[in-house]
């Protein structure tokens, strides 16, 4: 297997996020989409001509995926939320744990079948095991597939029925394994960080399995074989590395959010580029985050 090789970060938009996250390459937009939560904004950078758009919602936004066209689920606090973001139109609302007030969504992915995953997490951050994993099927069918997690980042899948999550205030990412069925078969620990590693956050993988992931207050990407070995590492000027995923002409750039949340202005000084979004180019190629896909009565129904 080659060497990973990495560019130095490159600065692509100095936003000064309070807390990005959610990246989503769009190939047929050339955009990268991502999200500052706690702004409340949806941010677009189409790097072919590189116009900036962002975009006010009216809750807290975790992630978002891609339906078509203009038509993007939004994961919000207590809500999914499928939307055509130009005309601003909302197509359908679901609501989630309406007797957690305090919970929001975070990270949400979709898998090889166009299923969207995502979790939830105290919005306060306390150290309660409220946060829980769903599913979210085809026919809008929303299934809680695992619990008791802090703060959910994630999932990034290797196939199916097996994937990474990690819950970031506990510092470990595990290797789950689900059936059919949903339900969980195995669940092992992949990795923990140590204390000055900071906290795991957001994840992706390359075409050769590799799990490439943000360290929240460890200024890095860390990057782990599938036998949980270092095997490539990429220094950041910006603390809170939130989120990674790649995409540009040839799916070997990766794009990179980060977070000036809780930073100090000591800190903010040494980490001067702290809420940027970053571009590195690799000798990696990832794979391509799929469309969330509606089964035809729900198209027919909705769009």
């Amino acid at each position: 297997m080659n060497k990973i090789r990495t560019t130095e970060p490159r600065v692509i938009w100095n936003i000064k996020c309070k807390l990005g996250e959610g990246t989503l390459w769009v190939k047929e937009h050339n955009s990268i989409y991502f999200v500052d939560i706690k702004k409340k904004k949806i941010c677009i950078l189409n790097i072919k001509n590189n116009k900036k758009k962002q975009i006010k919602v009216n809750k807290e936004v975790g992630f978002l995926a891609h339906v078509k066209k203009n038509i993007f689920i939004l994961g919000l606090q207590g809500e999914i939320r499928i939307q055509n973001l130009k005309s601003k139109k909302i197509l359908k609302s679901i609501f989630t744990e309406p007797n957690i007030k305090l919970n929001r969504t975070n990270d949400g992915k979709t898998d090889s079948a166009g299923n969207l995953w995502f979790g939830t997490m105290d919005n306060l951050e306390r150290k309660i095991e409220k946060g829980s994993l769903y599913k979210l099927d085809k026919n809008l069918i929303l299934t809680k597939v695992d619990k008791n997690y802090r703060i959910t980042n994630g999932p990034a899948f290797l196939d199916p029925c097996n994937f990474y999550h990690t819950d970031s205030s506990k510092k470990k990412i595990y290797k789950i394994k689900i059936n059919k069925n949903n339900k969980i078969v195995s669940k092992k620990i992949f990795k923990k960080f140590l204390s000055n590693d900071g906290s795991p956050d957001g994840m992706t993988l390359d075409k050769n399995k590799n799990l490439w992931v943000a360290h929240y207050h460890g200024a890095c990407i860390s990057v782990f074989n599938n036998k949980a070995k270092l095997i490539h590492r990429i220094q950041f000027p910006a603390k809170n590395i939130t989120n990674c995923t790649f995409g540009g002409k040839n799916n070997n750039e990766l794009f990179v959010t980060s977070a000036t949340k809780g930073m100090n202005s000591a800190e903010l000084r040494k980490y001067r580029y702290s809420g940027s979004l970053f571009s590195v180019k690799t000798n990696s190629k990832g794979i391509l985050q799929k469309k969330f896909v509606l089964s035809d009565e729900k198209k027919r129904s909705l769009l």
